[in-house]
């Protein structure tokens, strides 16, 4: 065995390839681990650094490493952001069915000369024969199969080519594996290890934290409305918006787009090519914003992604975590935004109704708990985590969850802990949340009356508090989170007393809780400038010329910005000033082959900025009112923008000119500007358009007839009116 690799052995590497100063979280002993020729076993959720694990010991080792990845999109963007760190193009590579047989000649050339350090292969490419013959021609540092949970038929994507992994493995010789994944049930861990033969594997499980995650509930009122204010107040940062349907998809994207955002959408029924485009246009930042069903995400290395905004609550808290984790995974700022109403979540049971009675009490436990996350007034943090069986101090939360940042008022709860547990014990740890709350209320039903619950001693000893089950599920829900109850997931979330209940119990003690959330109807109230994030000092003139200058040599490589650098190295350039290539690579993320591949224009810009001191800061946003969304609404837009005639669109919509007129008029009294000149041209001549003109801007008055009748109603018609006050408010109003 070698011995193992001292730390600052890794961190000189570390910094001459990547440019940072030091490892995050276990990162440093996997690295070990692997160099070490152990077989390595990593969980580790999104955003935690999983693929520094191997890209590292990969940079550092003889031969090259095998990385085995599931998405043909997730290679492409790894192999070029490793190019973007290395002044040799052929030191990562993928190989899949997406290259020509000239660009595979290439592939293997590199591999078998040495310079390929990083091979990034698909399941399917790896159980070729002809490949496994071209495998076994170089030296394989270690293979590292990513998104291992695939290998499982529990885990959320399982591709039944991971379960052929092992043998081929096997016949390339002795070489250590590392698997990796972000999902940690046990049941997926053990598979994992089963199936790729690592049972004796040394495990790395990091927390689930996020810190840099901020959590937010709001009520489901106006959410379009709020959404695109939300948008507007992040102007320029990316950001995804989740739906649950197609359609909604489609809505909230064209409504984004009409307000002068650059938003796409993005779902299955799109086709490949389509979707490839709006892909690349987000990594390339020339759209800001995807809107998107859950088909989103799994292919995006982007880790500049600074909100993620659910219209709908998801059908799981692991759907809300991955969905969620794709915000803020430089570790710089992320908001997860969701709305909620309950009426979700009984619209998505009702989508069960067809399902197996397992699966449909399966989905309603999953439906349960995001319920629950969503109405508890409590950490935010500290349930996630609780869910994934992870104890967290909420106090550690430092604000960064609605509920801390603005906390309910907490009320003593001893003695209705107490009762709720006696409940609990009565009834004999046979029943779930809603069955306790029943019998506390003293609500008879079908289960009760099967059960006698009518006859238990606890029986409505708690209806004094709350007869609509909300006062109880806030005590119910907080006793799990803080341990004194458990719920047995393998019995559809029968309550089960732990420890901890029974001691207090015998021993009881002063413990306060909150009241949930209240989402019926109740208009949210939360401050326009939500999670403002951390703040940097950084020259704001300064960044955004240097995130201009990253789009230009971005789009003059054909690459993603944040390979050439990511947004972290920018504002620590506008916070520093770099302007010697030495200065350069102290930058975070900047290590000397990026510095010496793409620093010189940043030094010049730098410069030149310092040396003019004239630091302009940006004009603060102006939020325009929302025009209303319908689909005839965005068709009108749309069809002016194209210049399509006023009476082809009343045709189309089998509208009445008259009518055609009006909702235009909405649109442009609602703040949108739109430009009709190509049609006035053609019906109106140029001394009407004056004249008109003219009147209208000496009207006191908004009054069509009040004009007409100063024009002289037999020269002039009031649609020529209309059409020249829909221009005048457009031009003078927006």
């Amino acid at each position: 065995m070698i011995a193992e690799v001292e730390t600052h052995d890794l961190l000189k590497p570390l910094k001459a390839f990547f440019g940072f100063g030091g490892f995050k979280g276990t990162q440093e002993a996997i690295i070990n681990n692997i160099l070490n020729k152990q077989d390595t076993f990593v969980i580790m959720p999104t955003g935690g650094g999983k693929s520094l694990c191997y890209q590292l010991p990969a940079i550092m080792s003889e031969g090259t490493a095998i990385i085995v990845s599931p998405l043909i999109a997730l290679m492409k963007n790894q192999v070029d952001a490793i190019r973007g760190f290395s002044n040799e193009t052929g030191i990562a590579h993928f190989l899949n069915s997406s290259l020509n047989k000239s660009e595979i000649a290439t592939v293997k050339k590199d591999v078998l000369s040495g310079k390929t350090k990083l091979l990034y292969v698909a399941p399917e490419t790896l159980n070729k024969e002809d490949n496994i013959e071209f495998f076994s021609e170089f030296k394989i540092s270690f293979f590292a199969i990513d998104e291992a949970h695939c290998i499982s038929e529990w885990g959320h994507d399982f591709r039944p080519e991971y379960r052929r992994l092992r043998p081929i493995i096997d016949k390339l010789g002795s070489v250590p594996v590392m698997a990796l994944t972000a999902t940690a049930t046990p049941k997926v861990q053990q598979d994992i290890q089963k199936n790729l033969g690592m049972l004796e594997a040394k495990l790395f499980k990091s927390s689930f934290n996020r810190d840099n995650l901020y959590y937010e509930v709001r009520a489901k009122q106006n959410v379009i409305k709020e959404i695109i204010k939300y948008v507007k107040q992040n102007n320029g940062k990316s950001g995804i918006i989740y739906c649950l349907s197609r359609k909604k998809v489609e809505e909230i994207a064209q409504a984004l787009q009409v307000n002068g955002i650059k938003a796409s959408p993005y779902h299955a029924g799109l086709d490949a090519k389509e979707r490839a485009k709006t892909q690349d246009g987000f990594l390339m930042e020339d759209i800001n914003v995807i809107v998107a069903t859950i088909a989103f995400g799994m292919g995006i290395d982007k880790p500049d992604v600074r909100y993620v905004i659910h219209h709908d609550i998801p059908k799981s808290l692991e759907g809300y975590y991955q969905e969620t984790g794709r915000a803020g995974r430089d570790g710089g700022e992320g908001n997860c935004l969701t709305f909620y109403s309950y009426d979700d979540i009984m619209k998505l049971e009702k989508f069960m109704k067809d399902k197996p009675v397992n699966e449909q009490e399966i989905g309603k436990q999953m439906l349960s708990e995001t319920a629950s996350f969503a109405e508890t007034s409590s950490c935010r943090r500290k349930f996630i985590l609780h869910y994934f069986g992870e104890e967290f101090n909420e106090v550690l939360c430092n604000e960064m969850c609605d509920n801390c940042r603005h906390p309910k008022q907490r009320f003593e709860a001893q003695e209705d802990l107490e009762l709720a547990i006696e409940c609990v014990t009565e009834s004999k740890e046979k029943h779930k949340v809603k069955d306790i709350i029943n019998i506390l209320t003293g609500t008879l039903t079908a289960t009760g009356k099967s059960y006698k619950h009518d006859a238990l001693e606890c029986w409505g000893k708690g209806i004094e508090h709350d007869k609509d089950d909300k006062f109880w599920n806030a005590v119910l829900r907080q006793a799990i989170v803080n341990g004194f109850f458990a719920k047995d997931i393998e019995n559809y979330g029968l309550l089960k007393l732990t420890d901890k209940g029974k001691e207090f119990l015998k021993k009881p003690y002063s413990i306060k809780f909150t009241r949930d959330n209240d989402f019926s109807n109740a208009e949210s109230d939360h401050d326009e400038d939500v999670a403002a994030g951390k703040g940097s000092g950084a020259d704001e003139a300064l960044y955004a010329m240097l995130k201009d200058l990253t789009k230009k040599i971005a789009k003059q490589n054909s690459l993603p910005p944040y390979v050439i650098f990511q947004e972290i190295s920018l504002e620590e350039m506008s916070i520093n000033y770099p302007i010697t290539m030495d200065e350069m690579t102290k930058i975070t993320g900047v290590g000397a082959g990026k510095a010496s591949k793409y620093g010189k224009p940043y030094l010049e810009l730098i410069k030149k900025h310092v040396d003019e001191n004239e630091i302009e800061r940006p004009s603060d946003m102006v939020i325009k009112s929302v025009v209303n969304k319908s689909g005839l609404k965005v068709f009108i837009i749309q069809n002016i923008d194209r210049k399509v005639s006023l009476e082809d669109m009343a045709k189309n919509k089998n509208l009445k000119m008259n009518d055609l007129l009006t909702e235009i008029e909405t649109i442009v009294t609602s703040g949108t500007k739109v430009n009709i000149n190509y049609y006035i041209d053609q019906v109106i001549d140029d001394d009407k358009k004056d004249d008109i003109y003219e009147c209208l801007r000496e009207a006191e008055a908004d009054d069509i007839n009040a004009i007409l009748k100063e024009l002289g109603e037999d020269e002039y018609s009031e649609e020529e009116v209309r059409l020249m006050r829909i221009k005048f408010i457009s031009e003078f109003g927006n």
